[in-house]
């Protein structure tokens, strides 16, 4: 792999399974990325619908940060990978305004409030949590456990 390839893959986040894997079929990567969903994460894997030019799609809408996030997976199950294509729109007033954005990301946030502990002090206390990779990476595992390529791509297929 050429420095070229390996500079590519890093920006588009491509993770490679361990050799010791061997491929399952395209349907229990299917099936394995949709059972997800059981796992109680606060997104939804979904089949793609038509104008998304997908297999699958991972969604997450977080109302307190004005953020909705998509990974849109297709499967190409003869080079035994996931093309990826993350989308991600803002409406947060740090951002002034609307913004579109495309390609692996991590957006952390977190929001706090002051209360009174036990001892009557007042302290700071966590009231909201928010990490990007809390979608990314069980998509990513369940793709690598099945011994697939997650590969990312920039651009629109």
């Amino acid at each position: 792999m050429g420095l070229w390839s390996r500079y590519r893959d890093k920006r588009a986040g491509t993770r490679y399974p361990d050799s010791s894997i061997a491929p399952l079929p395209a349907t229990q990567v299917r099936d394995a990325l949709l059972a997800v969903n059981a796992a109680g994460v606060p997104f939804l894997v979904r089949a793609a619908l038509p104008e998304e030019k997908a297999d699958l799609v991972a969604e997450w809408q977080v109302p307190q940060l004005r953020l909705r996030l998509k990974t849109r997976m297709r499967l190409v199950p003869e080079s035994h990978e996931v093309r990826t294509l993350d989308e991600r729109w803002d409406r947060s007033p740090e951002s002034g305004g609307k913004r579109y954005g495309r390609g692996p990301g991590t957006k952390v946030a977190r929001q706090w409030a002051y209360e009174r502990g036990p001892d009557g002090r007042r302290r700071r206390v966590e009231t909201f949590r928010f990490d990007s990779r809390d979608m990314r990476n069980p998509l990513v595992k369940a793709v690598l456990d099945a011994g697939w390529t997650w590969r990312g791509v920039l651009s629109k297929w």
